[in-house]
């Protein structure tokens, strides 16, 4: 599909060597000689990319940009600004800029390289929300499984690897949500039309897990009265996603190397060899390292596996998340239990933000879940039933008060400072109100 691009520049022979380099790229280019211009061509067309210069008379690129959010938000913007004026571009990109370029360019290819990673952005985002849309019945929204400056990062490294066929290792407490992540490469890479297969290796003995991966033939143990495909043979062209992989035993261990080293394996009581073409993304809440140096996990399997690791933080690390997945939660069990939910009373916040979530996001969403049950409108606190534990008391009062501040620091700006309000809102006494002010120092 063609990309259609707008070029903003009110220099002659940087409008043309533009227009050149993205023409030769294939794109379907179109120009404007200054921010009138260009606003005029933008409401009269469609087009997927403007490039427009910082400076221009009669209209700004920045004032261009701002105008036209307002009409078009789908329109994404590079702005272009002259060297030494970093200042401005990142102004640009607060404003909603999606990148940036200095002029004079070093090289053509400079600008080459920052369209192609434009799109492909652009691209991995729109599979991302068709991706939420797929799982919204099961999953939360992916903006808010990647929220948080920690998963930002993943959420980049997620776009990085996902096209190739590195093996993935996704290592983090349970309830993280790493078969979600998995789910999420398997849906950004080229195998996406391929099944995905999960497997999950703590829940089955080593024979049962044995059979589960390779299959077996007619006749191999007692009870295989016809021969089974297993999910490595059923996954060919697709992913297999091994969660809890730390808790392999050494035998099946030796098969796994053998999968990934010769991408061949034969079925349980079998003497074929069956060629396989699969991608493994693994998963544990074990640190394997540990686990390699107890020689409890094989150091070469390890290295195979470890091409690309990925670890997920904790919820407590994610609090800024921990609401809106409340909140989310909150209006999924509410719909399936026919219950009139009004949302969560400021001192129910402040308990979730507060508590150390050792379950991390699976524990939160049966904490949601009774409270629901619990709740005739307002969640509170007691429908929480969280208790942390004594030996962590301190730890927890300190994050209870810092979720408090910043809970009636928010209130205070969305009442407009009105203290009387705020107190309303918060379900304290104005005297209260005040008391917190003056020691959280707002």
């Amino acid at each position: 599909m063609s990309r259609s691009i707008l070029v903003v520049e009110d220099d002659e022979l940087m409008r043309s060597f533009l227009t050149q380099i993205l023409t030769e790229e294939g794109y379907q280019v179109y120009s404007a000689g200054d921010g009138k211009e260009g606003l005029e061509k933008i409401r009269d067309a469609d087009f997927d990319l403007v490039i427009t210069d910082l400076k221009m008379p009669k209209l700004s690129g920045i004032d261009l940009m701002r105008v036209i959010r307002k009409e078009k938000p789908e329109i994404r913007w590079i702005i272009i600004t002259a060297f030494g004026s970093i200042s401005n571009a990142v102004e640009a990109i607060k404003a909603g800029a999606a990148d940036y370029l200095t002029k004079p360019f070093r090289d053509p290819e400079e600008l080459r390289h920052v369209i192609r990673r434009f799109f492909k952005e652009a691209d991995d985002e729109k599979t991302i929300s068709l991706l939420s849309e797929e799982l919204g019945k099961q999953f939360p929204p992916l903006e808010m499984i990647f929220s948080g400056e920690k998963m930002k990062e993943i959420r980049k490294l997620v776009q990085e690897v996902a096209p190739t066929s590195a093996s993935v290792l996704i290592s983090g407490p349970s309830g993280t949500g790493k078969e979600l992540v998995a789910r999420v490469i398997h849906q950004l890479s080229l195998r996406k039309a391929k099944p995905f297969i999960a497997v999950h290796c703590a829940s089955l003995a080593e024979t049962l897990l044995e059979s589960e991966l390779f299959g077996h033939e007619r006749g191999a143990f007692t009870g295989a009265i016809n021969t089974r495909k297993g999910r490595f043979e059923l996954a060919n062209e697709g992913t297999v996603f091994l969660d809890e992989v730390g808790e392999i035993s050494p035998s099946v261990q030796v098969k796994l190397l053998r999968v990934l080293q010769e991408r061949e394996f034969e079925r349980v009581g079998g003497t074929r060899v069956i060629p396989v073409d699969i991608r493994i993304i693994s998963a544990t809440n074990k640190d394997l390292k540990t686990e390699v140096a107890g020689g409890r996990f094989r150091e070469d399997l390890f290295y195979r596996l470890h091409v690309f690791p990925l670890n997920l933080p904790p919820l407590i690390e994610r609090r800024e998340a921990i609401i809106p997945l409340a909140e989310y939660f909150a209006g999924k069990f509410k719909a399936s239990l026919g219950k009139k939910i009004s949302g969560f009373s400021p001192k129910a916040q402040a308990l979730l933000l507060g508590y150390p979530w050792p379950g991390n996001i699976r524990e939160l969403q049966n904490v949601v879940e009774r409270a629901v049950i619990l709740s005739r409108g307002l969640i509170e606190a007691p429908h929480l039933n969280l208790h942390p534990p004594e030996e962590s008391a301190g730890i927890e009062k300190g994050l209870l008060q810092s979720s408090e501040r910043a809970l009636v620091q928010k209130v205070l700006e969305e009442t407009g400072g009105n203290r009387k309000a705020a107190a309303r809102v918060l379900g304290i006494s104005l005297r209260t109100l005040q008391y917190r002010i003056k020691e959280y120092e707002l």
